[in-house]
């Protein structure tokens, strides 16, 4: 799933979305036999998704970089394709510092175990929201409430990443064979109801994920949203401090920030 912690927003109305942004929906979590029970996913590839999943889920401190291209359909039916990259670093369960730069924002997010903060580096604007927990993804659900800003690839950030991805899922399958920057992966193919999306698995023992595309299929264009990931270090010196955020100098505090269309930070200032 802070899209953006990756701060982005993808538009589209359900879990399947990241450090996506124009708000995503309540991240709804299911079990495993619930989630097997209620799609068809094929075994070999169900397989191939638990593998990453679990992958994840072990993972204590990591870090990765990461592009997003984000489509918009305007109103004469262009689509027009919109892109940032930034970086993220996550302790579990509770610590997260993410970047984002696109093309109307220079932004970083950090979680500290109590409170998001929300800086906006152009403007030198901040906003801070308390967590209803400590975790990393109650902090992101209320980020993703109270702003529509989300973290780019939110669902595969969650505690439980295969409940998350697979809770709209009615079919799934293995593709093929790909590369994604050099680096050979699986690559698999899911439908939902609302969304279809694919994701790009790295072979090998660390079966990361490398790629991540939803298509929001019932909007006109069926827009995509799309999340690269690079440079995985799965055990990095991470420096405490990173998580703590101290006010620039001059900084000016603001009551609210939210996403914008294509999932940027703007700013309502109701002081």
């Amino acid at each position: 799933m802070l899209d953006t912690m990756l701060i982005s927003g993808s538009g589209r109305e359900t879990p399947h979305r990241a450090f996506g942004l124009a708000a995503a929906t309540v991240l709804l979590t299911l079990s495993c036999s619930q989630a097997w029970s209620d799609n068809a996913i094929e075994p070999d590839a169900d397989t191939m998704l638990r593998a990453m999943t679990t992958s994840l889920v072990a993972l204590k401190a990591f870090s990765f970089d990461y592009d997003v291209d984000n489509e918009i359909v305007n109103n004469g039916g262009q689509k027009i394709q919109f892109s940032a990259s930034g970086s993220a670093t996550i302790a579990r369960p509770g610590k997260l510092f993410i970047t984002r730069k696109g093309p109307y924002a220079d932004a970083e997010i950090t979680f500290d175990g109590k409170a998001v903060s929300v800086y906006g580096k152009a403007l030198n604007v901040y906003a801070q929201i308390a967590s209803p927990g400590p975790t990393i993804d109650e902090a992101v659900e209320e980020v993703r409430m109270a702003t529509g800003l989300d973290a780019a690839g939110a669902d595969l950030l969650s505690a439980d990443p295969y409940a998350a991805l697979t809770s709209d899922v009615r079919e799934g399958s293995i593709i093929g064979e790909a590369y994604v920057a050099g680096i050979k992966c699986d690559h698999l193919a899911f439908r939902g109801d609302a969304v279809d999306w694919q994701i790009w698995i790295e072979q090998g023992e660390r079966r990361l994920p490398m790629k991540y595309v939803i298509t929001t299929k019932w909007v006109t264009g069926a827009p995509q949203y799309t999340v690269r990931f690079a440079n995985w270090n799965v055990a990095p010196q991470v420096d405490a401090k990173m998580f703590q955020f101290t006010p620039p100098d001059g900084a000016r505090k603001l009551d609210g920030i939210v996403a914008d269309a294509i999932g940027d930070m703007s700013v309502e200032d109701v002081q």
